[in-house]
Protein backbone atom coordinates (compact mmCIF):
# COMPACT_ATOMS: atom_id res chain seq x y z
CA UNK A 1 0.00 0.00 0.00
CA UNK A 2 1.07 3.56 -0.97
CA UNK A 3 0.21 7.02 0.57
CA UNK A 4 -1.92 9.05 -0.79
CA UNK A 5 -1.88 12.71 0.59
CA UNK A 6 -4.99 14.50 1.00
CA UNK A 7 -5.83 17.17 -1.31
CA UNK A 8 -6.91 20.62 0.59
CA UNK A 9 -10.24 21.29 -1.03
CA UNK A 10 -14.14 23.05 -0.16
CA UNK A 11 -15.89 20.42 -2.40
CA UNK A 12 -14.47 19.80 -5.95
CA UNK A 13 -12.57 16.20 -6.03
CA UNK A 14 -9.23 16.30 -6.91
CA UNK A 15 -6.67 13.05 -7.76
CA UNK A 16 -4.51 12.12 -4.80
CA UNK A 17 -1.89 11.53 -7.29
CA UNK A 18 -1.22 11.61 -10.83
CA UNK A 19 -0.57 7.93 -11.12
CA UNK A 20 -4.06 6.90 -9.52
CA UNK A 21 -7.53 7.82 -10.34
CA UNK A 22 -8.32 7.61 -6.71
CA UNK A 23 -9.03 10.54 -4.54
CA UNK A 24 -9.04 11.70 -0.64
CA UNK A 25 -9.62 14.99 -0.17
CA UNK A 26 -9.95 17.48 2.56
CA UNK A 27 -13.94 19.07 2.95
CA UNK A 28 -16.84 20.26 4.82
CA UNK A 29 -20.14 19.02 5.92
CA UNK A 30 -22.64 21.50 7.65
CA UNK A 31 -19.12 23.52 7.89
CA UNK A 32 -17.45 20.68 10.00
CA UNK A 33 -14.08 19.11 8.99
CA UNK A 34 -14.48 16.01 6.77
CA UNK A 35 -12.59 14.03 4.56
CA UNK A 36 -13.98 12.29 1.32
CA UNK A 37 -12.39 9.10 0.11
CA UNK A 38 -13.70 8.50 -3.62
CA UNK A 39 -12.50 5.26 -5.87
CA UNK A 40 -12.15 5.18 -9.59
CA UNK A 41 -15.33 3.18 -9.94
CA UNK A 42 -17.16 5.84 -8.55
CA UNK A 43 -17.96 4.49 -4.80
CA UNK A 44 -17.48 7.65 -2.54
CA UNK A 45 -17.20 8.04 1.46
CA UNK A 46 -17.54 11.12 3.66
CA UNK A 47 -16.25 10.71 7.32
CA UNK A 48 -16.22 13.99 10.21
CA UNK A 49 -13.22 14.60 11.84
CA UNK A 50 -15.57 14.70 14.68
CA UNK A 51 -15.83 11.16 16.39
CA UNK A 52 -14.45 9.75 13.10
CA UNK A 53 -17.93 9.57 12.24
CA UNK A 54 -18.62 7.99 8.58
CA UNK A 55 -21.59 10.51 7.11
CA UNK A 56 -22.08 8.89 4.24
CA UNK A 57 -21.04 5.85 2.04
CA UNK A 58 -22.29 5.36 -1.79
CA UNK A 59 -22.07 2.40 -4.03
CA UNK A 60 -22.70 2.85 -7.57
CA UNK A 61 -24.60 6.31 -6.65
CA UNK A 62 -26.79 4.62 -3.84
CA UNK A 63 -26.44 6.15 -0.68
CA UNK A 64 -25.89 2.61 1.90
CA UNK A 65 -26.25 4.86 4.96
CA UNK A 66 -28.69 6.57 6.95
CA UNK A 67 -28.45 10.36 7.87
CA UNK A 68 -31.13 12.59 9.50
CA UNK A 69 -31.99 15.71 7.73
CA UNK A 70 -32.08 17.19 11.37
CA UNK A 71 -28.78 16.08 12.27
CA UNK A 72 -26.77 18.03 15.03
CA UNK A 73 -23.82 19.63 13.02
CA UNK A 74 -22.83 22.78 16.22
CA UNK A 75 -19.45 20.30 16.33
CA UNK A 76 -20.31 19.23 19.89
CA UNK A 77 -24.03 17.25 20.14
CA UNK A 78 -23.89 14.05 18.72
CA UNK A 79 -24.51 13.41 15.15
CA UNK A 80 -27.77 11.70 14.29
CA UNK A 81 -26.70 8.97 11.67
CA UNK A 82 -23.93 7.48 9.66
CA UNK A 83 -21.63 4.93 11.90
CA UNK A 84 -20.68 6.89 15.24
CA UNK A 85 -18.26 5.22 17.51
CA UNK A 86 -19.24 4.20 21.01
CA UNK A 87 -16.42 4.52 23.40
CA UNK A 88 -15.42 4.05 25.97
CA UNK A 89 -18.96 3.42 27.35
CA UNK A 90 -22.01 1.95 25.05
CA UNK A 91 -25.84 3.59 25.98
CA UNK A 92 -26.28 4.36 29.68
CA UNK A 93 -24.12 1.44 30.58
CA UNK A 94 -21.97 3.37 33.59
CA UNK A 95 -21.12 6.91 34.60
CA UNK A 96 -20.06 8.63 31.20
CA UNK A 97 -22.29 10.51 29.26
CA UNK A 98 -24.56 8.49 26.60
CA UNK A 99 -22.37 6.25 24.16
CA UNK A 100 -19.29 8.37 25.26
CA UNK A 101 -17.20 10.70 24.84
CA UNK A 102 -15.22 9.60 21.85
CA UNK A 103 -18.25 10.52 19.23
CA UNK A 104 -18.08 14.29 19.79
CA UNK A 105 -14.54 15.00 20.01
CA UNK A 106 -12.48 15.67 16.90
CA UNK A 107 -10.11 12.94 15.95
CA UNK A 108 -6.80 13.67 13.79
CA UNK A 109 -6.76 11.72 9.89
CA UNK A 110 -3.11 10.20 9.16
CA UNK A 111 -3.13 10.36 5.44
CA UNK A 112 -4.68 7.99 3.48
CA UNK A 113 -3.52 4.95 1.46
CA UNK A 114 -4.30 2.86 -1.74
CA UNK A 115 -5.11 -0.56 -1.50
CA UNK A 116 -4.15 -3.12 -3.94
CA UNK A 117 -7.31 -3.95 -5.14
CA UNK A 118 -8.27 -0.49 -6.08
CA UNK A 119 -9.59 0.58 -2.69
CA UNK A 120 -8.59 3.38 -0.45
CA UNK A 121 -7.95 3.13 3.49
CA UNK A 122 -7.77 5.85 5.99
CA UNK A 123 -6.87 5.75 9.84
CA UNK A 124 -8.45 8.52 12.51
CA UNK A 125 -6.76 8.80 15.27
CA UNK A 126 -7.99 9.77 19.38
CA UNK A 127 -5.63 9.94 22.25
CA UNK A 128 -6.45 10.71 25.76
CA UNK A 129 -6.63 14.46 26.91
CA UNK A 130 -6.89 16.41 30.07
CA UNK A 131 -10.80 16.63 29.29
CA UNK A 132 -10.81 12.90 28.97
CA UNK A 133 -8.52 12.33 31.59
CA UNK A 134 -11.39 14.26 34.15
CA UNK A 135 -14.27 11.97 33.50
CA UNK A 136 -12.14 8.91 32.52
CA UNK A 137 -8.50 8.53 33.80
CA UNK A 138 -6.79 6.09 31.48
CA UNK A 139 -3.80 6.93 28.87
CA UNK A 140 -5.22 5.42 25.73
CA UNK A 141 -5.20 5.71 22.02
CA UNK A 142 -8.59 4.97 20.04
CA UNK A 143 -7.57 4.13 16.03
CA UNK A 144 -10.49 4.24 13.91
CA UNK A 145 -9.85 2.18 10.14
CA UNK A 146 -11.80 2.92 7.24
CA UNK A 147 -11.42 0.48 4.02
CA UNK A 148 -13.49 1.69 1.41
CA UNK A 149 -13.25 -0.96 -1.94
CA UNK A 150 -15.63 -1.66 -4.76
CA UNK A 151 -18.89 -2.38 -3.18
CA UNK A 152 -17.42 -3.07 0.70
CA UNK A 153 -16.88 -1.59 3.48
CA UNK A 154 -14.48 -1.97 6.81
CA UNK A 155 -14.67 0.05 9.42
CA UNK A 156 -12.10 -1.23 12.68
CA UNK A 157 -11.64 0.12 16.28
CA UNK A 158 -8.73 -0.36 17.78
CA UNK A 159 -8.01 0.70 21.30
CA UNK A 160 -4.50 0.99 22.94
CA UNK A 161 -3.99 1.19 26.61
CA UNK A 162 -0.95 3.52 26.93
CA UNK A 163 -0.84 3.41 30.83
CA UNK A 164 0.50 1.65 33.29
CA UNK A 165 -2.46 -0.67 35.05
CA UNK A 166 -5.64 -2.01 33.22
CA UNK A 167 -8.62 -0.50 31.97
CA UNK A 168 -11.80 -1.69 31.07
CA UNK A 169 -14.56 -0.27 28.51
CA UNK A 170 -17.63 -0.92 26.54
CA UNK A 171 -17.91 -0.39 22.47
CA UNK A 172 -19.58 -0.08 19.65
CA UNK A 173 -20.14 0.61 16.13
CA UNK A 174 -23.26 2.14 15.58
CA UNK A 175 -23.86 1.78 12.41
CA UNK A 176 -27.19 3.62 10.25
CA UNK A 177 -27.95 2.05 7.23
CA UNK A 178 -30.37 3.05 4.83
CA UNK A 179 -33.26 1.56 3.27
CA UNK A 180 -36.50 2.34 1.11
CA UNK A 181 -38.79 1.13 3.51
CA UNK A 182 -38.05 -0.53 6.57
CA UNK A 183 -41.56 -1.85 7.12
CA UNK A 184 -40.38 -4.07 3.47
CA UNK A 185 -36.96 -4.86 4.80
CA UNK A 186 -35.91 -8.18 7.11
CA UNK A 187 -33.06 -8.85 8.59
CA UNK A 188 -31.46 -12.53 8.45
CA UNK A 189 -29.56 -14.71 10.08
CA UNK A 190 -30.26 -14.07 14.07
CA UNK A 191 -32.47 -16.83 14.28
CA UNK A 192 -32.24 -19.36 16.60
CA UNK A 193 -30.66 -17.09 19.12
CA UNK A 194 -31.82 -16.14 22.60
CA UNK A 195 -32.04 -11.96 22.51
CA UNK A 196 -32.46 -9.16 25.40
CA UNK A 197 -36.05 -7.26 23.75
CA UNK A 198 -34.81 -3.64 25.23
CA UNK A 199 -38.48 -2.69 24.79
CA UNK A 200 -39.98 -5.43 26.61
CA UNK A 201 -37.51 -6.56 28.97
CA UNK A 202 -37.58 -9.84 27.96
CA UNK A 203 -35.20 -12.81 26.64
CA UNK A 204 -37.27 -14.72 23.61
CA UNK A 205 -35.59 -16.52 20.72
CA UNK A 206 -36.16 -15.41 17.22
CA UNK A 207 -38.07 -17.48 15.25
CA UNK A 208 -36.91 -16.73 11.34
CA UNK A 209 -36.57 -13.55 10.03
CA UNK A 210 -36.83 -10.26 12.12
CA UNK A 211 -39.27 -7.87 10.79
CA UNK A 212 -40.04 -4.14 11.78
CA UNK A 213 -42.55 -1.40 11.83
CA UNK A 214 -42.66 -0.74 15.44
CA UNK A 215 -39.61 0.22 18.19
CA UNK A 216 -37.23 -2.52 18.32
CA UNK A 217 -34.47 -2.63 20.75
CA UNK A 218 -32.62 -5.96 20.73
CA UNK A 219 -28.80 -7.59 21.67
CA UNK A 220 -28.26 -10.51 20.05
CA UNK A 221 -25.13 -12.88 21.41
CA UNK A 222 -22.82 -12.60 17.77
CA UNK A 223 -23.72 -14.59 15.15
CA UNK A 224 -21.46 -17.39 13.69
CA UNK A 225 -22.41 -16.45 10.29
CA UNK A 226 -23.52 -13.66 8.41
CA UNK A 227 -26.29 -11.79 8.67
CA UNK A 228 -28.34 -10.05 5.81
CA UNK A 229 -30.21 -6.83 5.57
CA UNK A 230 -32.64 -8.10 2.63
CA UNK A 231 -34.52 -5.04 0.98
CA UNK A 232 -36.69 -4.91 -2.35
CA UNK A 233 -33.74 -2.50 -3.83
CA UNK A 234 -30.71 -4.75 -3.11
CA UNK A 235 -29.21 -4.89 0.47
CA UNK A 236 -26.24 -5.88 2.64
CA UNK A 237 -24.36 -9.05 4.02
CA UNK A 238 -22.88 -7.44 7.41
CA UNK A 239 -20.18 -9.61 9.03
CA UNK A 240 -18.19 -8.48 12.98
CA UNK A 241 -14.90 -9.77 13.96
CA UNK A 242 -15.30 -12.11 17.14
CA UNK A 243 -14.28 -9.75 19.39
CA UNK A 244 -17.72 -7.85 18.55
CA UNK A 245 -19.45 -10.19 21.32
CA UNK A 246 -23.05 -8.66 20.55
CA UNK A 247 -25.36 -7.52 17.80
CA UNK A 248 -27.28 -5.05 18.76
CA UNK A 249 -30.90 -4.13 15.97
CA UNK A 250 -31.97 -0.66 16.75
CA UNK A 251 -35.42 1.37 14.86
CA UNK A 252 -37.31 3.46 17.13
CA UNK A 253 -40.46 3.05 15.35
CA UNK A 254 -43.30 5.92 14.52
CA UNK A 255 -43.75 6.75 18.09
CA UNK A 256 -40.27 6.91 19.70
CA UNK A 257 -39.23 8.57 16.61
CA UNK A 258 -41.69 11.37 16.88
CA UNK A 259 -40.23 12.24 19.89
CA UNK A 260 -36.96 12.47 18.60
CA UNK A 261 -35.91 15.82 18.03
CA UNK A 262 -33.27 14.99 15.55
CA UNK A 263 -35.50 13.31 13.30
CA UNK A 264 -38.10 13.75 10.88
CA UNK A 265 -41.32 12.09 11.83
CA UNK A 266 -41.25 9.54 9.16
CA UNK A 267 -37.35 8.88 9.77
CA UNK A 268 -37.66 5.43 11.36
CA UNK A 269 -38.97 4.20 7.65
CA UNK A 270 -35.68 4.90 5.89
CA UNK A 271 -33.15 3.41 8.81
CA UNK A 272 -31.94 0.43 10.54
CA UNK A 273 -29.44 0.13 12.77
CA UNK A 274 -27.19 -3.21 12.84
CA UNK A 275 -24.35 -2.53 15.36
CA UNK A 276 -21.34 -4.14 16.33
CA UNK A 277 -20.89 -3.95 19.90
CA UNK A 278 -19.15 -5.78 23.19
CA UNK A 279 -20.97 -4.58 25.44
CA UNK A 280 -22.58 -7.11 27.89
CA UNK A 281 -19.30 -7.96 29.64
CA UNK A 282 -16.67 -5.07 29.67
CA UNK A 283 -13.63 -5.38 27.73
CA UNK A 284 -10.53 -5.01 29.82
CA UNK A 285 -7.22 -4.11 28.26
CA UNK A 286 -4.08 -4.91 30.26
CA UNK A 287 -1.11 -2.22 30.10
CA UNK A 288 0.07 -2.14 26.56
CA UNK A 289 -1.94 -4.27 24.97
CA UNK A 290 -3.95 -3.61 22.47
CA UNK A 291 -7.96 -4.76 20.99
CA UNK A 292 -9.47 -4.58 17.57
CA UNK A 293 -12.25 -5.63 15.47
CA UNK A 294 -13.77 -4.48 12.44
CA UNK A 295 -17.65 -4.77 10.87
CA UNK A 296 -17.73 -5.11 7.45
CA UNK A 297 -20.02 -4.50 5.05
CA UNK A 298 -20.68 -5.66 1.33
CA UNK A 299 -23.46 -5.24 -1.26
CA UNK A 300 -25.41 -7.70 -2.24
Amino acid sequence: MKDISHPVADSALHKASEASPLQAFHTAWQGLPAIGLRLACGDTALVALQGAQLLSWCVQGREQLFLSPRAAHDGHSPIRGGIPVCFPQFNQRGPLVKHGFARTLPWRADTARELADDGLALCLRLADTPQTQAVWPHAFEAGLQLRLQPGRLEVELTVNNRGDGPLQFTAALHSYLRVDDVEQSRLHGLQGLRYWDAVADTHPTLQGDLDFGVERDQVYPRPARSVELRTPGGGLRIDQDVDWTETVVWNPGPLLCARLTDMEPEGWRQMLCVEAAAIDAPVVLAAGAQWRAAQRLRCL
